[in-house]
């Protein structure tokens, strides 16, 4: 099919890409399609199972029997909206772990490429740039400074009315995620070559928005499948 764009954004935990992704998505009417949400419901489930996340096999035995899709702006699992719960600090703390597995990423990107294949898509994660899509036709690396990933996800929490956790913990919580996403065997955390740098530590949402879309209507004269 003919005249489909294919934008894959990778970047660290809290530096706003699903955020910046989502708005990116709608202001060009393409489908946006949040991978981590994906890794971060399967997560969900392992956990509302009881099952040890740091257990690979207890991790991997669901895996066939889990549903995970978007429709409308919501992530379901298994038919359940849980937009939610997948943002649970339970979650964040053990995603990184789960969505390493060779087995649960290959479930996934297989959901992942199929979805682009059919639509214009905006996709973020830690590996589209390399794995997902790695011929889309335009790639964006998203990132901020530790201490500011941390901040916004303190003030996330407390908006929510989470007061169990201190900032230092968070700040500490990424620094983790970024060494495991950075250094797993599977699809690590990279910056390619021919992805765009986007640096949204002293950017604001809407700036952030505006530099990729500028950069994607400078170049979007010739889209095809990716």
């Amino acid at each position: 099919m003919k005249d489909l764009c294919s934008i894959a954004i990778d970047g660290p935990a809290g530096a706003g890409k699903s955020t910046v992704a989502r708005i990116v998505a709608e202001k060009l009417g393409f489908e946006y399609v949040d991978t981590g949400a994906m890794y971060r419901a399967y997560t969900l489930k392992v956990l509302n199972m009881n099952l040890d996340p740091e257990n690979r096999d207890h991790v991997l035995s669901i895996l066939e029997d889990t549903d995970i899709d978007f429709m409308e702006n919501h992530i379901y699992l298994d038919g359940k909206i849980v937009d939610d719960e997948i943002r649970d600090n339970k979650v964040s703390k053990q995603v990184s772990y789960i969505a390493s597995i060779k087995e649960v990423r290959e479930k996934m990107v297989e959901i992942q490429q199929l979805i682009a294949k059919k639509r214009s898509v905006v996709m973020d994660g830690r590996d589209i740039t390399t794995v997902v899509l790695p011929k889309a036709n335009f790639k964006f690396f998203v990132t901020a400074s530790v201490e500011e990933r941390g901040r916004r996800r303190f003030l996330e929490l407390q908006s929510k009315g989470i007061k169990d956790i201190t900032l230092e913990e968070i700040i500490g919580d990424i620094a983790r995620r970024d060494n495991i996403d950075s250094n797993r065997e599977e699809s690590p955390l990279t910056l390619t070559e021919d992805s765009v740098l986007v640096d949204t530590t002293s950017l604001t949402i809407e700036e952030s928005v505006d530099r990729i879309i500028s950069i994607v209507k400078e170049g979007r004269l010739d889209c095809s499948t990716q």
